[in-house]
């Protein structure tokens, strides 16, 4: 990797999944590229300064991955500071875990249970009224919470999406891929 790589001078790994966090760092990045440094892109991004000054008419509730890719901080408190706003910890494993839901269904259906206690017990305590979304910085656990929604009209996103909504707008997806079909990004040949 650091011979094919070698002329790109990386010195920043972002990434946006717990696991594959924790996979790189233990390929020893700073021996291949020396001076690089391995981050979540929401540690990142607030690192960077991009972040909401709150969002009007909109609450929120943070699940915080057993599996995280946050490192530095707390998780709620990192979602609060990105979206502005006070954003409560939705304590519990969602149950998703990897393949944890698919290979043992039973236990996973148990522990879904228990985080649909814990949701019911956060959406009790906020102010009623407004709509509340559950925000998460896992993959896996954006799979898994989509199951709660059902339950409770509580729809889940990545942290990192609802800022790009706010930020760049809802159609920032869209206009991305139609850049890159244009030509609009730098091309790197292996």
């Amino acid at each position: 990797m650091a011979n094919t790589l070698n002329y790109l001078d990386i010195k920043t790994v972002v990434v946006s999944c717990g696991t594959c966090y924790d996979a790189l760092e233990e390929y020893h990045f700073e021996n291949i590229f020396p001076g690089c440094r391995i981050i979540d892109i929401h540690e990142f991004l607030l690192e960077k300064g991009i972040k909401l000054a709150g969002k009007e008419g909109k609450q929120y509730l943070y699940h915080n991955p057993c599996h995280t890719p946050i490192k530095t901080m707390d998780g709620a408190k990192l979602a609060s500071e990105l979206m502005g706003q006070n954003v409560p910890l939705s304590d519990r494993c969602c149950g998703e875990s990897g393949m944890f839901a698919v290979k043992r269904p039973d236990i996973a259906t148990q522990v879904k249970f228990r985080k649909q206690e814990e949701i019911e017990k956060n959406l009790a305590a906020l102010p009623q009224g407004e709509p509340v979304k559950m925000l998460t910085s896992c993959p896996a656990c954006l799979q898994g919470l989509s199951r709660y929604q059902d339950d409770n009209n509580l729809p889940a996103d990545y942290l990192v999406i609802e800022l790009a909504n706010s930020i760049l707008g809802e159609n920032w997806l869209n206009q991305f891929v139609e850049q890159v079909k244009n030509g609009g990004i730098e091309k790197i040949l292996l």
